[in-house]
């Protein structure tokens, strides 16, 4: 009877300890992640133009509102005739400087927006400072709108056409993305764009695919930013933290789910 009771009890201990471990286990898989749901900074939620403002402003310009939970740039809105400033806008409430920012957006037919960060004021505009993540109709751009003056001045070989470094995904006028890669959505329908920046690696990624990756500050990154574009820019893609900014281009522009999280 003795032996039987050992037994007997041995066996409602490693029982109690296995519900406790499956216990544990479970608590620690929720807490992890509602950590990782945590580190999520929503800038924008569909709800609040809350720390947006224009470039340089102390509010958002004439153009920029709530529509159905997207943030958007009407053109009706913004052709205010008593006002002359620029369009572009950011969020002011935090600069960042290593992150992932995730967004959804999409554009009209022969549509033109972009994604910057390490925005700093006090410049013309975010495109002399900051590195843009380009947002385009790759496939109408070119037929809508000139093309020749402004690229010929870069030794474009077809100025008519948009060039691959304007093209969606590209760290404009620095960085191609791989056409091989990308999963561009018809105008009119949303697409999702990510940004990874650390010191060591950028990523750019679309609809889930990854289109090009560089390391900033590098001998090849100086090499391209005094090669074209930027060699009367000499303050571009030098800051290693900013804002967040949004790009007007004269045309509409929505977009929904911004959100960023910190990276070490």
């Amino acid at each position: 009877m003795n032996k039987i009771y050992v037994f007997a009890m041995l066996a409602c201990m490693l029982l109690a300890c296995k519900n406790k471990s499956t216990t544990l286990t479970t608590e620690t898989t929720a807490e992890v992640e509602k950590t990782e749901t945590s580190e999520w900074i929503y800038l924008f939620d569909g709800t609040s133009t809350e720390g947006w403002r224009g470039y340089g402003m102390d509010s958002l310009p004439p153009g920029w509102t709530i529509v159905d939970s997207t943030l958007t740039f009407d053109t009706e809105l913004g052709m205010e005739q008593d006002y002359e400033g620029g369009k572009d806008i950011l969020y002011g409430a935090e600069e960042f400087d290593n992150f992932e920012l995730y967004l959804e957006w999409k554009l009209p037919k022969g549509g033109n927006s972009g994604i910057f960060y390490h925005v700093k004021e006090g410049y013309e505009g975010p495109p002399v400072v900051s590195p843009e993540y380009q947002l385009i109709d790759d496939e109408n751009y070119a037929d809508i709108h000139d093309l020749v003056g402004y690229n010929s001045q870069f030794g474009a070989e077809h100025p008519e056409l948009l060039q691959d470094w304007q093209k969606t995904g590209a760290d404009y006028a620095m960085h191609t993305a791989d056409d091989s890669q990308k999963v561009l959505h018809p105008v009119g329908e949303w697409n999702s764009s990510k940004i990874v920046f650390t010191p060591e690696k950028v990523e750019h990624w679309l609809n889930g695919k990854k289109l090009l990756e560089f390391v900033p500050w590098s001998d090849d990154w100086h090499a391209k930013k005094n090669s074209g574009k930027w060699d009367n820019a000499p303050d571009y893609g030098k800051f290693k933290t900013g804002y967040i900014a949004l790009q007007d281009h004269a045309s509409p522009i929505w977009f929904k789910n911004i959100k960023i999280k910190k990276l070490n």
